[in-house]
């Protein structure tokens, strides 16, 4: 299908665990992996040392060949792997823009694989590259579309927002979206995207952002926590997919609070005034 693109089968990794200790193995889900991993679930060697964080990631051709470079990170000295590490650190760390037309296949890559392989959107037919090129137009006349990089260009992830509601009387409120890569689960991908988008729908005058999450979707939750939203509802038995039934949450994020009339919405910020922003959350160790 156009802009589609089947990522990586396999992959291997190193987590970082209590004392400083460095865990190698291979996956086919890196996100589950690690979820696994730092909940006690995974390998008696991150239970027993307490996995931390993500801290280094490869994609490979398949199975056969992860496990053979599973076998020879093990062989690698400390020094060798932490050096390993500390580049892979380096070149994940997100690097933000803002898109165009031109980034939609991209954008689609990464949108169809949840369609294909999650509940995180309900769509169950791909989108086509002709739709998402006039889908990032359309995202851009209201709001921030912000992309994240890693330091070879690779797209990690993107994060937007859409009208709440067609009506006037809700055009101050919008709805989140955010994917990234299933191989991109750490380096602050998520929060560097969220973080950038969340100020950026402050300084246009938003008052309300709203995100709509498949339930259950306890790590999606979690996030939006992080980031002040509370549960507002949720809709059990709502979307068909895969096989079963799953619910609908929704989560409310106040940026404004008050009963005076609401100015407009600045629905264009100042290139240079987005710029700022951007860069505030592409910094190494930027608070999020």
């Amino acid at each position: 299908m156009d802009g589609f693109e089947v990522m990586a089968p396999a992959y291997v990794y190193m987590v970082r665990c209590g004392g400083g200790q460095l865990y190698t193995g291979w996956t086919n889900d890196p996100a589950a992996r690690l979820h696994a991993h730092k909940t006690g679930q995974g390998a008696r060697a991150t239970r027993a040392f307490k996995a931390e964080h993500l801290a280094y990631l490869e994609r490979c051709t398949d199975k056969p060949s992860a496990l053979r470079r599973e076998a020879a990170l093990k062989k690698l000295t400390k020094a060798e792997k932490e050096a390993l590490c500390a580049a892979w650190a380096q070149n994940a760390r997100p690097r933000l823009s803002l898109a165009t037309r031109a980034d939609a296949a991209e954008i689609l890559a990464i949108y169809n694989w949840y369609v294909l392989n999650r509940i995180a959107t309900f769509q169950i037919t791909p989108s086509t590259l002709e739709e998402y090129e006039q889908w990032v137009e359309d995202t851009l006349a209201r709001a921030p579309l912000i992309l994240a990089r890693d330091g070879s260009g690779r797209l990690l992830g993107y994060a937007c927002a859409h009208r709440y509601h067609p009506r006037e009387a809700f055009d101050w409120d919008v709805e989140s979206t955010i994917y990234c890569a299933p191989d991109a689960c750490s380096a602050g991908v998520g929060p560097a995207l969220y973080g950038a988008l969340l100020e950026l729908l402050n300084r246009q005058g938003y008052w309300n952002v709203y995100a709509l999450l498949a339930d259950p979707n306890p790590a999606s939750e979690r996030f939006h926590e992080k980031f002040g939203f509370v549960c507002v509802g949720r809709c059990p038995h709502t979307g068909y997919k895969f096989g079963r039934w799953a619910g609908l949450s929704t989560w409310w994020l106040p940026l404004r609070r008050g009963n005076t009339a609401p100015q407009p919405v600045r629905l264009q910020l100042e290139p240079e005034e987005i710029a700022r922003v951007l860069d505030q959350y592409s910094q190494p160790g930027t608070p999020q």
